[in-house]
């Protein structure tokens, strides 16, 4: 494949949104916002079929010298990233066709310009660009937020801008004070340079800090469960697949790449990957809202993935990875599912549901087969990833490996026994008898009673069936999977083709 076409993965996006803000044509706007990153989607299964036998493809913008030029660097884990994002951007841009959300000015728009910043920055080969790929997902997600204009979203939109303003002026800090020490910031120019650059490794520190903050790790994790439940759950589904695990990414690849799997803080990153997971897990008890649940157990989701990074051996990180990819794939199966229940019963409270799994049979398969995910009981794709970092960390033999592997024990029984009490209140119980309808005129009703002809309706439930049916096809297909994430973490433990690849 021509290195030169990885610059298109960012620009096609970027021109459909432009193309959008002036077609007001709907059937016009739901087809470029399908086929966009369905595009992505083939493209990246193209990539990783080149990358059998290619390992890192580099691409120099404007043809100028290596080190100089903007590169474009595409290996089996950026193309693995592109191939479960772009998917979940699918789904999840599905499900707001299938409510109606795409009918919003400018939705369709503002959800491919992020498209194209999550490609940029899976794709990018240096600091700068990687802080102008992240301001490009996230102006349009300001957006996004408020989109519908209520009052309340615009206050949640409000924390969000501001979180994510102060903590992009922290990320441009840390890429000039790594400029200032290191005269670059290529990521192959400074590969392995933080071992004895003790500034250096600061000025990366400060890089990383700025991405724990967008990655919600713990203490610095508060604007996550606060402001994405807010938002729509296909809104929320989106934010999930995408937000934190661009940070989470490039966490990856700087970590690996800058120092080389050996930072002098590494204690301090196995405390905070701790807490991250008790943090995530203990506080879902005190939820009684769906998708406020599932937003903490997003937090206990970033714990599992940096298990990975923290041990950081060939093992350990296929593991993370191949957690990172079930995470976006259950998470947002459940989100979407969680969707579909509010917009039928018109809430998402555990008080106000009851019995559903008498009323919307599939529904209730479709989520219990997902929360089995989320908490790593087979069959699932949970089950691989979880079983997975526990053998990377017994494998170690180190305290923080024992540590560890405690941790994300102790933290799946709590996960199942918080999501137990989520499903004794929505699924289990008597059936319900009141719902809030859903009034044209008023939007959502008062309490009304419920009759036995209002179901979800399969076209609801149909986009989390979708990524249920993924995650399962991870599981049973976990062979395929497995060689490819573990390719991808030799790349991170092995940095010299990608080096190679960019400077030649």
């Amino acid at each position: 494949m021509n290195p030169a076409l990885l610059p298109l993965l960012l620009a096609v996006p970027l021109l459909a949104a432009g193309l959008l803000v002036m077609v007001r044509s709907r059937g016009v706007q739901r087809v470029v916002l399908l086929a966009v990153p369905a595009g992505t989607l083939v493209m990246a299964v193209l990539l990783l079929l080149e990358h059998r036998s290619v390992p890192v493809l580099a691409h120099q913008v404007g043809a100028f010298a290596p080190g100089v030029a903007i590169p474009f660097v595409s290996d089996t884990l950026a193309a693995l990233m592109l191939a479960v994002t772009s998917l979940a951007t699918l789904v999840a841009a599905w499900f707001l066709c299938v409510t109606g959300e795409d009918r919003y000015r400018f939705l369709p728009a503002l959800l491919l310009m992020l498209h194209g910043g999550v490609n940029g920055a899976f794709l990018t080969g240096d600091l700068f660009n990687l802080f102008v790929m992240v301001e490009v997902m996230l102006l349009p997600s300001y957006a996004l937020i408020a989109v519908t204009g209520t009052w309340r979203r615009l206050g949640i939109g409000r924390t969000f801008v501001v979180v994510n303003l102060v903590t992009s002026a922290l990320l441009l800090t840390g890429v000039g004070l790594v400029y200032a020490v290191a005269g670059t910031v290529n990521l192959a120019l400074l590969s392995d340079a933080a071992a004895d650059n003790p500034p250096l490794a600061l000025a990366a520190a400060v890089v990383l800090l700025a991405l724990s903050v967008k990655g919600a790790v713990v203490p610095v994790h508060g604007w996550l469960p606060q402001t994405y439940p807010a938002t729509s759950a296909g809104v929320m589904a989106l934010f999930s697949a995408l937000h934190t695990k661009v940070a989470l990414y490039a966490i990856y690849r700087i970590y690996a790449t800058v120092f080389d799997g050996h930072a002098p803080w590494a204690v301090v990153l196995v405390v905070l990957v701790v807490l991250t997971l008790g943090v995530g897990a203990w506080s879902t008890f005190g939820e009684h809202i769906i998708r406020r649940a599932l937003a903490w157990q997003m937090i206990a989701g970033v714990g599992h993935i940096l298990v990975g990074l923290t041990l950081f051996t060939a093992a350990s990180l296929a593991a993370g990875l191949f957690y990172m990819l079930h995470h976006i794939v259950t998470m947002g199966a459940l989100l979407l599912l969680a969707g579909a229940i509010e917009q039928v019963y018109g809430s998402g409270r555990y008080e106000r549901l009851s019995g559903l799994i008498h009323r919307d049979r599939a529904v209730a398969i479709l989520t219990a087969l997902g929360l089995l995910s989320l908490i790593g009981i087979p069959i699932s794709s949970g089950f691989f990833g979880k079983v997975a970092l526990i053998s990377a960390a017994a494998a170690t033999g180190t305290w923080q490996g024992w540590l560890l592997l405690s941790t994300v024990l102790v933290v799946s029984v709590l996960s199942l026994v918080a999501m137990q009490r989520l499903w004794a209140g929505v699924f289990w119980g008597p059936e319900m008898e009141t719902y809030r309808p859903d009034s044209p005129a008023t939007g959502r009703a008062a309490l009304a009673p419920l009759p036995q002809d209002v179901l979800i309706p399969a076209r609801l439930w149909l986009p989390g069936a979708t990524l249920v049916m993924v995650q399962l096809g991870m599981f049973f297909g976990a062979g395929t999977l497995m060689p490819l994430v573990a390719r991808a973490a030799q790349g991170l433990v092995d940095t010299g083709p990608y080096v190679e690849a960019v400077l030649r």
